[in-house]
């Protein structure tokens, strides 16, 4: 668990003793695939480290629809936000998309800690503030941008300057957190398969044709520089 939370970028502002404090009242949480962490409406007492699998941060409309509002990979931090608001509860609900592993932090003890830390404050503001940019411009480009935008940037982004990418998590997940119905999903796939752009199988997504890829993707570039697709890994 110290590993875990000496290598959270959230607490890199943090003495030894600091992180001793935070990690005598930590929890180390195992959840099955699909098991729920917390739901909307609970009292936000804690905020999460991800240590291993992959989660969903989702809403849900007044009509049942499912929104996936953050898909959280191992490293990233969780429910931090809400450390500042007095007897806040979670506006959203955390899901277990495979097995995965969190550490829970209490709220409260790391309230104490940046009242006596401005350095580590700042540092924590920061990084919020970071992905506040990052969540901002994702908004702009759902707002603007066609499906097959989206879905071309987000591919070429998890290429990560390959030829190839396995999805890491369920299609219709994806589809959420794009704003887009899993039937147009699906749609937009055939497309661009039927367009010699990719190909797919199962959760593995082949690029086929780079450049026609990051056309498509810079259309959605609104400041995050899109991964450049190495041509010789596509097969």
């Amino acid at each position: 668990m110290n590993e875990t939370l000496r290598k959270c970028a959230l607490l890199s502002g943090l003495d030894e003793l600091q992180l001793e404090r935070i990690a005598e009242k930590a929890l180390w949480l195992k959840l099955g695939e699909g098991e729920t962490l917390f739901e909307q409406g609970d009292p936000a007492k804690r905020f999460y480290i991800s240590a291993s699998g992959r989660l969903k941060l989702f809403n849900l409309s007044q009509s049942g629809d499912e929104k996936v509002v953050r898909i959280i990979t191992p490293g990233e931090t969780f429910g931090e936000a809400l450390i500042f608001l007095n007897r806040a509860s979670y506006p959203i609900s955390a899901q277990a998309l495979k097995p995965a592993e969190v550490v829970a932090l209490e709220s409260a003890d790391f309230a104490a800690i940046l009242r006596e830390s401005i350095d580590t404050c700042f540092a924590m503001m920061g990084a919020m503030s970071q992905r506040l940019h990052r969540m901002l411009g994702e908004l702009s480009d759902l707002s603007l941008h066609t499906g097959t935008c989206r879905v071309a940037a987000h591919f070429a982004q998890a290429a990560n300057g390959e030829g190839h990418l396995e999805l890491q998590v369920p299609k219709q997940v994806v589809a959420s957190h794009l704003s887009i119905k899993p039937e147009t999903f699906s749609r937009i796939l055939k497309n661009l398969s039927n367009n010699g752009i990719i190909s797919v199988q199962g959760s593995h997504v082949t690029i086929a044709d780079p450049p026609a890829l990051l056309e498509l993707a810079s259309v959605c570039n609104t400041g995050t520089p899109v991964a450049m697709i190495d041509t010789a890994s596509a097969h």
